[in-house]
C-alpha cells in the first residue's frame, strides 16, 4: 500500500495582468508557473482590452483565473478592489477560483535609529521607481519629528542625486502613464491640507510629474483616502513605534509593509503586531523578486500567492493518491456487512493511523 501526493494542472487558464512593470514582469511569471504545472495559459496582457460584456463569456473557457489589478479609477474608488469584484462574481458562476494580487496603501516605517542617508536611497528608489506607478511602492511614511527632520535633506540630496536637479530632463525617471492618471494625481496634490517640500511641479503634455514630498500630513488628508499609484510621497509624523503599529492596523492591510531601523528588535515587534501581503525590513519592493519567498495579498490586499514553488502549487491542483493491491482481504471482512457488535473494537483499530506502519495510513 503506497499513499503519495500527484500534481497535475488545473486545466485552462486566464491571466489579466497590467502595465506597470515594463516588461510586464507578472505576466511572464504567471506564464512560467502557469507553464511549468503543465497547462497551457491564455492571457490578456496589459495593450489588450477586455469589454465587460464579454467578461462572463469568457469564464465558462477558462478554469483558473489570476488577476492583477488596475489602480484606482477615480475619487476615492479603489479600482484594484473594484475591479476584482467584477471578477469574483463573473467567476462564481462558473466555480472558477482566482487568485488576486491588488495592492494597496503600502506603509514605510522608519524608527529614530536608523541610517538616514542609506534610508533615503532605499525609499527614494522603491517610491519613485517606474515613478511611483508599482503596487508594492511605499505609499507613505510613519516617522518622529526628529526622523522627518533628519530624512528631509537626505531625500533632497538623493533626488538630486538620481535624477539631477531638473528631473523633468532625466532619462531616468519615468512618466505617467495616462492623461487620466496625470490628472488624479493633480487632484490629490490641490486636495491635500499638507505641505509641499520637495517637487510639485508638473506637465500634462508631457505626462510628467516631479518626485513630490509632502509633510504635515494627517490621517484624514485626502492623500490617505486612496493608494496614491503615482511619486507623490506624504510623511505622517508619530510620537511612538507603538503609535505607528496602531496606526498601520487601523487601515486595511497591505500588499507589502516596510520597516527601516537599525535595531533587531524593531523589525521583529513591527512584524509580529503586523499583517500584510509581504514584508521588508531596510529595503523596499526587492522581496517580490525572490523566487524563494512567495508573493502575494492578504484581506483587500488581495489572497493567493505565487513566484517559485508557490506559483506552481497555485496553478496546480494536487491529488491525493492511495495505490494498494490485494493483500489483507480477511481484514477486510470486519467491515463488510452483515455487522457484529464484536468486531467493533477491532474495526476501530484497523482504521486508526499506524505511526511509522504503511506510511501513516490506516489497514482499511
Amino acid at each position: 500500500m503506497e499513499n503519495q501526493d500527484d500534481w497535475g494542472p488545473s486545466s485552462a487558464f486566464a491571466a489579466i495582468v497590467t502595465w506597470r512593470h515594463p516588461p510586464p514582469v507578472p505576466l511572464l511569471r504567471s506564464l512560467l508557473d502557469r507553464t511549468l504545472s503543465g497547462t497551457p495559459p491564455l492571457t490578456y496582457p496589459p495593450w489588450v482590452t477586455l469589454p465587460g460584456a464579454r467578461l462572463q463569456t469568457a469564464y465558462s473557457s477558462w478554469d483558473y483565473w489570476y488577476m492583477q489589478a488596475s489602480p484606482p479609477r477615480q475619487g476615492a474608488d479603489p479600482g484594484s478592489q473594484r475591479v476584482a469584484r467584477i471578477i469574483l462574481q463573473a467567476a462564481a458562476i462558473h466555480l472558477t477560483p482566482v487568485t488576486l494580487e491588488l495592492g494597496g496603501k503600502c506603509p514605510c516605517l522608519i524608527s529614530e535609529e536608523v541610517d538616514i542617508l542609506a534610508a533615503a536611497h532605499r525609499l527614494a528608489w522603491a517610491k519613485f521607481f517606474n515613478t511611483g506607478q508599482s503596487c508594492v511602492a511605499p505609499d507613505y511614511v510613519l516617522c518622529s519629528q526628529a526622523t522627518c527632520d533628519a530624512l528631509l535633506p537626505a531625500l533632497q540630496q538623493t533626488l538630486e542625486d538620481f535624477y539631477t536637479k531638473d528631473p523633468q530632463k532625466c532619462p531616468d525617471l519615468g512618466r505617467i502613464i495616462s492623461d487620466r492618471h496625470w490628472t488624479r494625481l493633480t487632484d490629490l496634490l490641490q486636495k491635500s491640507q499638507g505641505r509641499v517640500v520637495l517637487g510639485g511641479q508638473s506637465n500634462q503634455s508631457e505626462k510628467y510629474f516631479a518626485p513630490t514630498v509632502i509633510v504635515d500630513v494627517k490621517e484624514d488628508d485626502a492623500l490617505m483616502e486612496e493608494e496614491i499609484f503615482g511619486p507623490i510621497l506624504p510623511i505622517l509624523t508619530i510620537e511612538s513605534l507603538e503609535e505607528g503599529i496602531s496606526f498601520i492596523n487601523r487601515k486595511e492591510k497591505p500588499l507589502a509593509l516596510y520597516v527601516f531601523s537599525d535595531k533587531s528588535s524593531v523589525v521583529t515587534k513591527v512584524l509580529e503586531q503586523t499583517s500584510s501581503g509581504g514584508f521588508c525590513s531596510n529595503d523596499g519592493i526587492v522581496h517580490m523578486t525572490l523566487p524563494g519567498l512567495p508573493f502575494g495579498g492578504v484581506g483587500a490586499s488581495g489572497w493567493g500567492s505565487y513566484h517559485g514553488r508557490w506559483g506552481f502549487e497555485t496553478f496546480s491542483h494536487r491529488r491525493s493518491c492511495m495505490l494498494r493491491g490485494w493483500a489483507l482481504e480477511r481484514i477486510n471482512t470486519l467491515r463488510y456487512p452483515p455487522y457484529q457488535e464484536n468486531n467493533l473494537g477491532w474495526l476501530r483499530w484497523t482504521i486508526s493511523p499506524k505511526k511509522n506502519v504503511f506510511n501513516n495510513c490506516s489497514l482499511m
